[in-house]
């Protein structure tokens, strides 16, 4: 009956179309097939005993544990106004250049990735301080709002993203599994921090491309993006200190603790938060009113991410019992070219489920499924998950169902036409495509640095 398991993920994909919240959609379609499973002889009701040691094991998982911890900091450097500060500050900098206002954005972006992680947040963060000032300026709509929306979802790649740790706690699962059936025992995982160090490279890249598709059209297409009026005000070095030094130090504990060994992305996660709420304080930018904002933010965003998480374990134990992995095994074994063919078909429904769900519930409903299965054929696990990251934030950023999309058209004046919101991305899908074709053919890209610091 493996193919109940099938009919049951088809369901989730209907249910979730129709709005219902993520995590009960997961959970109450699971205990449906199962019941009826359980009923018509089809399912072992003996699977189910194991979600109290599932939901042990959730709530005790330190790697999980970072995940309020960033989500506090990314929502304290959002509310202490971190980002106008540095954009202000970048548009001084780069004003007097054509195109020196997107470059600006996509600088600023960046340290937005590298500080919050959220790409709703990110997006719009820049889209209300940015974009009225692009079109003020005289930027094409198109240009301003795909820069924009591109920008915002570096938070997916550019570590300390949270994709990236709830990758790294999946993956690491997925790999232990994977041993196990191939009768390996071994104590070895995928660390969420080789997966920050194998994003970094990919995710710099990324910028630059970015950066260089800006500065060719203000070559080739100067009416896009307007020279800045000579007026523009120089801006003290000082200024400029100020602005740029208090995040940089940041990202450089956060990073440069987990690089050099000296914590782990938990630890690290730690210290990134008590470094934003400092920030916060000595900008004079955190009040009671603030703090409890801040605090009510990040106990939403965390008891999403581990309801859905709940729901996600019980879900992938129906799916087992009614012999999906098995399934999928049988499948990917079958698929002419190997683990190139099997790769790419993975690839593609990702990229396709990133139009309706987001990151949390593919990382948690289809990582488990066919990671196990990838990881048994070879493939690297810190390559996989960094294409993953990337498959999602350009599947993000696609037209017409890209969630960054939606983030910016609710923010947008009325008078950007959704189509220029459309027509602005598409340079950048096709950038974050090259990356990923690039990816795939130079695994390396991913996999050089974490191999060299392991053997440093």
């Amino acid at each position: 009956m493996e193919w109940l398991s099938l009919v049951m993920f088809a369901l989730v994909c209907v249910v979730l179309l129709f709005g219902y919240p993520v995590a009960f959609s997961l959970a109450g379609t699971a205990l449906l097939f199962a019941g009826l499973g359980y009923l018509t002889g089809t399912f072992d009701g003996a699977f189910l005993q194991a979600m109290p040691n599932r939901l042990y094991g959730i709530m005790t998982n330190q790697t999980l544990l970072a995940v309020p911890l960033f989500v506090f900091m990314g929502v304290v450097l959002e509310k202490a106004k971190i980002a106008e500060q540095l954009l202000l500050t970048m548009s001084g900098v780069f004003g007097r250049l054509r195109g020196g206002l997107a470059i600006s954005v996509i600088l600023v972006g960046m340290l937005l990735a590298a500080s919050t992680g959220i790409v709703g947040a990110t997006v719009v963060t820049m889209g209300l301080l940015s974009l009225p000032s692009m079109l003020k300026q005289g930027y094409h709509p198109a240009f301003a709002t795909g820069s924009i929306c591109a920008t915002g979802t570096l938070g997916q790649i550019i570590p300390p993203s949270i994709a990236l740790v709830l990758l790294g706690d999946v993956l690491s699962s997925s790999y232990q599994q994977a041993q196990l059936k191939q009768g390996i025992f071994s104590p070895e995982s995928v660390s969420v921090g080789d997966l920050f160090i194998g994003a970094l490279l990919p995710g710099l890249m990324l910028v630059l491309l970015y950066m260089l598709y800006t500065v060719l059209v203000a070559i080739f297409k100067p009416d896009w993006l307007p020279a800045p009026a000579k007026q523009q005000q120089s801006i003290k070095l000082a200024d400029v200190a100020q602005s740029l030094l208090p995040p940089l130090l940041l990202i450089f504990a956060v990073l440069g603790s987990i690089l050099l060994g000296y914590a782990t992305p938990t630890e690290a996660a730690g210290v990134g938060a008590s470094g934003a709420l400092l920030i916060a304080l000595l900008k004079r930018q955190l009040t009671l009113a603030r703090l409890q904002e801040i605090l009510l933010n990040t106990l939403t965003v965390t008891s999403m991410v581990f309801l859905i998480l709940i729901g996600a374990a019980l879900f992938s134990l129906v799916f087992r019992g009614f012999g999906g992995e098995s399934l999928i095994h049988h499948l990917f074994d079958n698929l002419p070219g190997g683990v190139l063919t099997a790769m790419f078909v993975v690839m593609l429904v990702i990229f396709l489920l990133g139009f309706i769900l987001d990151f949390i519930e593919i990382t948690f409903i289809v990582v488990p499924l066919v990671g196990p299965v990838l990881l048994m054929m070879g493939v690297d696990p810190i390559w996989l998950g960094i294409m993953i990251a990337l498959n999602l934030q350009t599947s993000f950023l696609t037209p017409p169902f890209g969630f960054a999309l939606f983030y910016l058209r609710g923010v947008a004046p009325p008078d950007v036409k959704t189509a220029d919101i459309y027509r602005g991305v598409v340079p950048f899908v096709v950038i974050q495509l090259l990356l990923l074709v690039g990816l795939a053919v130079w695994p390396e890209l991913a996999t050089w640095l974490p191999d060299y610091l392991q053997q440093g």
